[in-house]
């Protein structure tokens, strides 16, 4: 088994111990954060703990297991993008082994003293740190070189909206309802032990049923991302590329491959100056991506066996178009767009190098139908120029840059291909993801629930109160599951209890809210702290992982 993976016995090591961590993560996610989604359903008695714990574990396993995606690989564009790109190296590993430490540690710590912290805040402050890190022991990057910084600030802006509005909207859902509903049982605090009425039980139970689906769905995703990032390190010939890829999506990618290539070097245009430069560097970069004009230069040119992708045509697939020239230049081109992806500026060898990373691209898909076709040590390296091209391309347009020979609307559907063919989450990872963070939930719930059903409010939680805070919950989440921002779960319920405690006249404990505040404040400094410090300590040891590798080349 392990030689049709393609890594040995030690490598096979490395790779358990790092999913394992990163399930370890989500386990821990589901009794720190799920833990909320029953607070309300226990604390009115309208299920018994057990039953609860069990009941939204299972439909967190649910919501991961039919989640899109979108949040795992946002989260995964918050780390460095040279990190992304060379995860498989030993700076790679450090960077991953170390957030995810971090913020098992910071979570364990919030849980175990009882604080609703955010495992979300957790791990983007980890994220953020490691990021700081690799600027500070990269030679030739600024201190904050490689964050993600505008993903960053969306991300942030997502963190600190969303408390507010289930703050302020769960207040007004109740105030509502006290308006419309005229129903007094509603709005009373349970009695003893005894059982709410049927349909509000069947309320309260449907709101947490969507707080523990949403929280699957978003939530679990952050886990998948790292997972799928580990894979393709460790086991690219498995998961660089999705096997599942028909044969009718390659035709269309080699068709929109070709069309940018013509424009991108049409005369006039900056790629086709940049490489009539004589005397440049990144000019030669951009020859190496050879057009229709350059078909006979491109077949004479000598092949070089250290190309990263499709170099040497008798490596080829049958029916193949001669390889584009390569060596140093296609070293040049990534680089190129490695620092453009880092810094953001445009300059005219960028469109040259894109050029030529494209026409690599288009060379190693002649004649594919499928990607099993494709040798497994190509596989890695086409999945490089298929993530530069996708994530240039992402960039130019967001910034409003993309050249003005493209076609926009055309252009936005071959990224979006080439992003489908690269950011894929395997069943069985989601089938893992989905029984951690539900076996979390089962096990560690009790210390947050207490302080969320007890500790948050002055008084007992009505059932009117419990409904509005998760109504408000689940509507959030799920807008944020389809934006692709990860928000917290935590944050967005205690946040709707307050604010339903507040439009009751109850009061909170200041106390608990001070603490809770504190706890949410500290979390991102702190995360942000404690990964850098852990990405160093892993960093030291990085040279015992490249005892496992043939070579010193990074897997991508």
């Amino acid at each position: 088994m392990l030689e049709t993976l393609g890594i040995d016995m030690p490598t096979a090591f490395l790779l358990f111990l790092a999913l394992a961590l990163a399930l370890s993560f989500e386990f821990v996610n589901g009794f720190h954060d799920t833990a909320n989604a029953v607070a309300t359903v226990i604390y009115t008695n309208s299920l018994k703990p057990n039953y609860a714990v069990v009941w939204s574990g299972t439909w967190n396993l649910i919501g991961v297991l039919t989640s899109s995606g979108a949040v795992a690989f946002g989260i995964v564009a918050l780390l460095p993008v040279e990190l992304v790109i060379n995860v498989g190296s030993g700076a790679g590993f450090a960077m991953v082994f170390s957030l995810l430490l971090s913020a098992i540690i910071w979570n364990v710590g919030t849980w175990y003293l009882g604080l609703p912290a955010s495992s979300s805040h957790t791990l983007i402050g980890s994220i953020v740190g490691v990021g700081l890190m690799n600027s500070l022991l990269s030679p030739d990057s600024a201190f904050g070189d490689g964050v993600n910084w505008t993903k960053v600030a969306d991300t942030v802006k997502a963190l600190v909206i969303s408390p507010l509005t289930g703050f302020i909207v769960a207040g007004l859902l109740l105030l509502a309802a006290k308006a419309v509903l005229r129903n007094p049982a509603l709005f009373k605090a349970p009695e003893g032990n005894a059982p709410p009425p049927p349909w509000i039980r069947a309320l309260l139970v449907l709101t947490c049923t969507g707080v523990s689906f949403a929280h699957g769905s978003n939530d679990g995703q952050k886990g998948m991302g790292l997972i799928v990032l580990i894979l393709v390190g460790i086991v690219p010939t498995a998961f660089a590329l999705d096997m599942s890829t028909s044969a009718q999506t390659l035709d269309k990618i080699r068709a929109a491959a070709v069309v940018l290539e013509q424009r991108l070097q049409a005369p006039g245009s900056a790629a086709a100056s940049a490489s009539a430069t004589p005397g440049d560097s990144s000019a030669a970069s951009a020859g190496t991506a050879a057009g229709p004009a350059d078909s006979a230069a491109a077949a004479a040119a000598p092949a070089d066996s250290s190309a990263p992708a499709g170099a040497a045509a008798a490596d080829a697939p049958a029916g193949a178009a001669p390889a584009p020239a390569t060596g140093p230049n296609v070293e040049s081109a990534h680089k190129t767009l490695t620092d453009y992806l880092r810094h953001g500026q445009v300059k005219p060898e960028t469109l040259a190098a894109l050029a030529a990373v494209n026409g690599f691209v288009n060379h190693d898909l002649q004649g594919v139908s499928d990607f099993s076709a494709i040798p497994a040590g190509q596989r890695r390296a086409l999945r490089l120029n298929i993530y530069l091209v996708s994530e240039t391309l992402a960039r130019l347009t967001k910034a409003k840059t993309l050249p003005s020979q493209l076609d926009a609307a055309a252009t936005a559907d071959y990224q979006k291909m080439l992003k489908n063919v690269t950011n894929f989450i395997p069943t069985w990872v989601k089938v893992a993801v989905a029984l951690a963070l539900g076996f979390g939930t089962m096990i560690g719930w009790k210390r947050i629930v207490v302080t969320v059903g007890e500790k948050i409010g002055k008084a007992h939680l009505t059932y009117a109160q419990g409904a509005s805070a998760e109504i408000v919950a689940f509507g959030t989440i799920e807008a944020a599951d389809l934006l692709g921002l990860p928000v917290s779960t935590t944050h967005i319920l205690s946040s709707g209890i307050a604010g339903t405690m507040v439009a009751n006249g109850s009061g909170v404990q200041k106390d608990t809210v001070r603490n809770i505040i504190l706890a949410w404040v500290l979390t991102l400094p702190c995360a942000c702290c404690s990964g850098p410090r852990c990405s160093a300590r892993a960093c030291t040891s990085s040279c015992t992982y490249s005892a496992f590798t043939d070579s010193g080349e990074p897997w991508v």
